[in-house]
């Protein structure tokens, strides 16, 4: 086994992770995957903190222009739930 098969993955920093060009999050079960996306969804939706913020996308978008796949019916659902509840609470924060 190389010393490169032995290294841990890094770890996913939502907050930090750029938000441009496509992004694919592959984990296990129970690892904060849809916290994650609906973290992610909610940063596109409202946009740079700043002038000076390179992590965000350039403006912020609307949900017709943001694209989540997901690959069952179920996990579309919760997805879609967590997503709608994480943007009502950051309407209600903002």
């Amino acid at each position: 086994m190389s010393t490169q098969d032995q290294q841990t993955p890094p770890t996913l920093d939502p907050i930090r992770l750029p938000l441009t060009g496509s992004r694919l999050i592959e984990a296990s079960a129970g690892t904060g995957k849809t916290f994650t996306i609906a973290l992610l969804y909610v940063r596109l939706v409202l946009g740079p903190r700043d002038e000076a913020d390179a992590e965000s996308f350039p403006r912020a978008l609307t949900p017709p222009e943001i694209l989540v796949v997901t690959f069952t019916n179920a996990a579309t659902r919760e997805l879609r739930d967590r997503i709608r509840a994480r943007l009502v609470e950051a309407a209600e924060a903002f």
